[in-house]
């Protein structure tokens, strides 16, 4: 039976527009969407994280610029996704100046009504902005929403543009979905128990194996067991990005790792599986190879990394795996504007851009044309960046893990160790 959705008398109030006229149409929109999931009532979020930043076309300007006109505000501490301009190195862009303009725009829109400009895929990577196990919020962009689910525990579903906004002016979220404990239930047993140390010791293991388990899933909650209890949040990150690219995953559960599946048994809620899925190298390798055939040898014309947006230990890994090396091709790392600064702070980002590393904070290069006037093939570490950028950006990829790319940028081939994939 359709659940009738309840509403507060301070909700009430809000649709009303006894807050003002952006407040009431953001109420309305989370009304409207709490009753397609059939919602009994909204939730009070701790947080938000905004999406609807990047520009698209013109109906993300104007719904931006429309609660700017209408005094929207959000009411919890909110941050801001990736937009389509680097504005700290406005240099970098090939956008025409329509859309640039355009771009800007729709970025500083979501600014004045309250948002953080953050302009980060990766919000998780910003120690006051990481909610604690339990925490109701409501997150936009795919690995974001993955990554607070999954790793920090906290509780959204995969909140797409718009929505994203009127939940942070709200404060509200419909209790529905992932917000519900028996909605979290692992149902899909992934078993990478038998595969090498050696490979799980790559960071292209996880991309891939990411791939795999969004490919398989669909939007079934997956359970991963086998994994390294020493698993990387930078790798755990890639499991989730992956799989939100190539399924429609919002939550995982590694067992023994991630905070909601200590054991197995805790991630199923007691119950059994729908089915147990034996991961193989024969399989890893079919879904590496589908993001790009290029072998060992091959030519490249530059190489992308940073999607999702890298961390501190990540851009520090970049400048240790260089040791003083100058790049032989264009080497572009997106990260946050946060991370940045600490960056230079330290020396770290002064040193990158020594060895001719190219920094673009702010967007990201698989969503903008800054790597557009590069022919040739471009290698990538990111499933996510491999999955999107060839119809984006009409680009030939090659797919390695971090080290691999940053080897390869140094030489100005694919550099990359097979043999651990047999």
């Amino acid at each position: 039976m359709k659940a009738k959705l309840s509403l507060t008398d301070a909700e009430e109030a809000m649709l009303a527009g006894d807050e003002g006229p952006g407040a009431a149409l953001a109420m309305r929109i989370v009304k409207a969407v709490a009753e397609v999931m059939d919602a009994p009532r909204l939730l009070e979020i701790s947080c938000a994280h905004i999406d609807s930043v990047v520009y698209y076309g013109q109906a993300g300007l104007d719904f931006g610029e429309r609660l700017v006109a209408l005094g929207a505000r959000v009411r919890v501490p909110t941050t801001l996704n990736i937009g389509l301009v680097d504005l700290l190195h406005p240099e970098l862009m090939s956008l025409d100046a329509a859309t640039a303009s355009a771009a800007r725009r729709q970025m500083e829109a979501f600014r004045v009504i309250g948002g953080r400009p953050t302009y980060t895929c990766a919000p998780y990577q910003l120690a006051d902005s990481r909610p604690r196990l339990g925490e109701q919020v409501a997150w936009a962009e795919s690995n974001a929403i993955v990554f607070v689910n999954s790793v920090l525990g906290a509780r959204t579903n995969r909140y797409g543009d718009f929505f994203d906004a009127a939940a942070a002016i709200t404060g509200r979220a419909p209790d529905a979905g992932l917000h519900r404990t028996e909605n979290r239930r692992a149902r899909v047993v992934f078993d990478v128990s038998d595969l090498s140390d050696d490979l799980k010791a790559s960071d292209a293991f996880y991309q891939v194996l990411g791939l795999v388990i969004g490919a398989d899933t669909g939007e079934d909650v997956p359970a991963i067991v086998g994994l390294p209890a020493a698993t990387s949040e930078d790798r755990l990150k890639a499991i989730g990005s992956a799989a939100a690219s190539s399924g429609a995953v919002a939550l995982f559960h590694a067992v023994g790792i991630t905070p909601e599946a200590a054991t197995l048994a805790e991630a199923l809620q007691g119950a059994e599986p729908s089915r147990w899925v034996t991961v193989t190298p024969e399989r890893l390798r079919a879904a590496r190879d589908r993001l790009g055939t290029a072998g060992c040898g091959a030519a490249i014309a530059g190489v992308c990394v940073g999607t999702p947006h890298a961390s501190v230990a990540e851009m520090e890994r970049i400048l240790a795996v260089l040791d003083g090396r100058r790049v032989a091709v264009p080497l572009y790392v997106n990260t946050g504007r946060t991370i940045l600064a600490g960056l230079e702070e330290r020396g770290v980002a002064a040193s990158l851009r020594t060895a001719g590393v190219v920094i673009v904070v702010d967007t990201c290069t698989y969503v903008t044309p800054i790597v557009r006037q590069i022919r040739g093939l471009i290698m990538t570490s990111s499933g996510k960046w491999a999955y999107y950028a060839p119809g984006n950006l009409g680009v030939e990829v090659a797919f390695g893990g971090l080290d691999e790319c940053v080897e390869s940028a140094a030489r100005g081939v694919v550099w990359r160790d097979d043999e651990i994939w047999r």
